[in-house]
């Protein structure tokens, strides 16, 4: 594994976010600046009758309230235009937005929402993700035919998007393995829970409007405000401020146009802030609740014959971001296995639930956690160790996945041994410990990003990014690439971002790509100076260009350095004349080309560029009496290229493993019979404080991959949220004897599952 040197260097954000001293969204206050408050459907089905704001209106300190006719009449989405910004004549889910109100005050723009009159007829309620798919069930679109598609996407009723991964002929496989063995596992639904709730501010200038945003992605932002209001994309500027966290729940393009049209209506600035509550309640963003059945073959010597499956998603009452969900959860199901017959099944399906979104690794926890307990169960079938049983089955360098991919080198068998060394696999333990492990893989995404790097006359510089923040860490590592290219410190970088109209377009903090695309536009960019650089100090210097090297700020003849310049003497000079000034960006790795397959509604997740690979085990003590399992430590072994920002990296790790356990102990929520979420809050909803977080062993091993990020880097940040959940399930049957088929996996599911 290689790595950029490893030494630590301040945060630009650190201070501020480390004293309390930094602005969040909703610490924003513009002059004249009004509060704004939505009124909710608060049902999950029905026809809307009849909206009536004028006593709304009439209350003393409000300015405004918007409702559909307020705004043009179009739906959006990323995949389906099935959404609206306000509800028209049907509701689908009781998050749906009825109307905004900009008042005063918070008090007073809550009593408005509540005095506006909403008349509706009850619908029937699609909750069961089965029943959904069966004919003659009640449509939550019944319109879904006029839907806009972005893809070509198969699809009928509730059936938002089917895809398939179907290779060589899983009947025939499963009829020659010595042992089947079919499974179901249901997973609910569950959330990002960032602690800084979401809050928009919008402020208009004539035409032009400035939104303030805790988004994770401000170009999506601006593009879906831009598409719903009819505007310009330079009309619309959004800036994030700081950003407290997000794990893919602050995706997409969420409340931005609505505060915006308010803001437009009440004629001065607007801000919303959500409570806790509607935290859990409102965003398109919440992980997916999954039904998966699995049936695979298996020989006696551990070679998997075949392996089928069929995975129902829920999508919710809108499909956002969702579209390529059901492809992707097709692939986290197979698994990174060298598996000859495969034929994998996924629905997306709508319900009368709050949709589902990109949140950390979407799809893969749940559709690992499955797969990863299956797997266990062929090797038990055999009588066969687990780790061995994934060494002998794992696909190999120079392998085909079950699309017909040819993997590049990488690190999955490497991960393998070196998490179960550190766990320390084979040790003897008291009856009611266990450990237990897990493998996966996951996708680097190459996409479109730029970045711009100027330098001022006394050799310090500025890196001007689209990228975003969302408190990973991954912005900061700019300045380490930049300065690995021009020989100078990191400390030497201020970094401007966040802020879509001072950088190019990037697609934001989503899809661990920061580092993957933004990072190889930082390089291209600091390789033009670096070009630059040597031009001007080979002149200087009468030296030959290719005789000069860059080191701790200067530029020096090689074996010679008391023969240099300083780079602030080059700049310095620059600025008098032809500035310092580069930009950046480069192509996106393409994918690799696939064999003709049998697959259906191909999204684009059948081929992955520069796949991460890791392994987590776990050590846990389950007490038999109450089903309480404590995890009492966590090895992980990651395959992701070189590494960049080695702190960093092991702080994603981290924060993924911890992710893990509260996903696979804790978090879920459960639908009431009327489609309503129960439990929406933190009182209810329990997530992972610092007393229940184990010690974490972690390991970077494996190649610099080759068709990648800069320097051979490659997908960290949602790859360490995927495994644990499985390998926390196979050390509860380790320690129970009992596998937990329902996610969380808690303490009254594991006890049930010993009776």
């Amino acid at each position: 594994m290689a790595a950029i040197e490893e030494r630590t260097f301040k945060r630009q954000d650190g201070r501020d976010k480390v004293t309390g001293s930094g602005r969040y969204t909703g610490d924003l206050q513009l002059t004249g600046m009004a509060s704004c408050k939505f009124r909710y459907a608060e049902v999950a089905s029905a026809t809307i009758r009849r909206i009536d704001t004028s006593k709304a209106e009439a209350l003393p300190g409000v300015f405004a309230v918007v409702t559909h006719a307020d705004v043009p009449d179009k739906g959006y989405g990323e995949y389906l235009d099935d959404h609206r910004l306000f509800v028209k004549d049907r509701v689908s889910f009781e998050g749906d937005i009825i109307a905004a109100v900009a008042a005063v005050s918070d008090e007073i723009a809550e009593q408005a929402c509540a005095l506006i009159e909403v008349e509706l007829e009850p619908l029937p309620v699609v909750n069961d993700l089965e029943a959904a798919l069966e004919p003659g069930s009640p449509l939550v679109h019944p319109n879904w035919e006029s839907f806009t598609e972005a893809y070509e996407m198969v699809r009928s009723g509730n059936d938002a998007c089917h895809s398939s991964v179907t290779h060589g002929d899983a009947e025939a496989g499963l009829a020659a393995a010595d042992h089947v063995v079919r499974e179901r596992y249901v997973a609910d639904m569950s959330h990002a829970a960032p602690i800084e709730p979401r809050a928009v501010a919008a402020e208009w200038h004539g035409e032009q409007v400035t939104i303030w945003s805790s988004t994770q992605v401000p170009f999506a932002a601006r593009g879906g405000v831009c598409e719903t209001l009819e505007l310009a994309q330079n009309q619309v500027r959004v800036i994030v401020t700081h950003l407290g966290g997000g794990f893919g729940g602050k995706c997409g393009f969420h409340f931005e146009a609505h505060v915006a049209a308010v803001a437009k209506k009440a004629g001065r600035p607007v801000k919303l802030v959500f409570s806790r509550r509607e935290e859990f309640l409102l965003p398109d963003h919440r992980r997916e609740g999954m039904v998966i059945e699995l049936e695979s073959g298996v020989k006696n010597d551990g070679t998997i014959t075949a392996k089928r499956g069929r995975l129902l998603i829920d999508n919710g009452a809108y499909t956002a971001d969702a579209g390529f969900f059901p492809e992707l959860a097709c692939m986290h199901a197979i698994g990174p296995y060298a598996i000859e017959n495969v034929d994998m099944h996924a629905h997306l399906v709508y319900t009368n639930h709050q949709p589902s979104g990109s949140v950390r690794a979407p799809t893969a926890p749940q559709a690992n956690w499955a797969s990863e307990m299956h797997m266990d169960a062929l090797a038990r079938a055999i009588g066969m160790d687990p780790v061995e049983f994934r060494l002998k089955n794992v696909v190999r360098s120079g392998g085909k996945t079950a699309t017909g991919q040819v993997l590049e080198p990488h690190g999955a068998p490497e991960c393998i041994e070196n998490a179960a060394e550190m766990i320390g696999w084979g040790a003897d333990l008291p009856e009611d410990e266990a450990m237990g492990i897990a493998i996966g893989w996951w996708p680097s995404f190459g996409s479109s990003s730029g970045a711009y790097i100027k330098f001022n006359g006394d050799g310090s510089a500025t890196i001007i990014t689209g990228a975003q923040e969302c408190g990973s860490g991954a912005v900061m590592a700019l300045p380490r690439l930049a300065a690995d290219q021009l020989g100078m410190q990191p400390e030497d970088f201020s970094i401007v971002y966040q802020d879509t109209e001072s950088g190019p377009y990037d697609m934001g903090a989503s899809g661990s790509q920061t580092t993957f695309n933004n990072g190889r536009a930082v390089v291209a960019a600091a390789k033009e100076i670096r070009d630059r650089l040597l031009d001007m100090a080979a002149e200087k210097l009468e030296a030959a260009k290719g005789d000069l090297e860059l080191v701790d700020g200067k530029v020096q003849v090689k074996g010679s350095p008391d023969k240099h310049v300083t780079i602030a003497e080059l700049a310095g000079e620059a600025s008098g004349g032809a500035q310092l000034l580069a930009a950046g960006s480069t192509e996106p790795p393409s994918a690799p080309e696939l064999e003709g397959s049998a697959c259906i509604g191909r999204m684009g997740m059948d081929s992955w560029v520069a796949p991460g690979f890791f392994c987590h085990a776990v050590h846990v003590k389950v007490d038999r009496e109450t089903g309480v399992t404590r995890v009492l430590k966590v090895a992980a072994a990651h395959d992701s290229g070189t590494i960049v920002n080695p702190i960093g990296a092991e702080g994603q790790v981290e924060g993924g493993v911890v992710m893990g356990i509260g996903q696979a102990l804790l978090e879920g929520n459960r639908i009431s019979d009327d489609g309503r979420m129960l439990g929406a809050g933190l009182l209810d909803y329990k997530l992972q404080t610092m007393s229940d977080i184990p010690p974490i062993a972690i390991r970077f091993v494996g190649p610099p991959a080759e068709n990648a990020g800069p320097m051979g880097a490659k997908t960290i940040a949602e790859p360490p949220s995927v495994p644990t959940l499985a390998a926390i399930g196979n050390a509860i049957h380790g320690a129970t004897g009992a596998a937990v088929h329902e996610l969380p996996m808690t303490p009254n599911r594991v006890w049930r599952s010993m009776q």
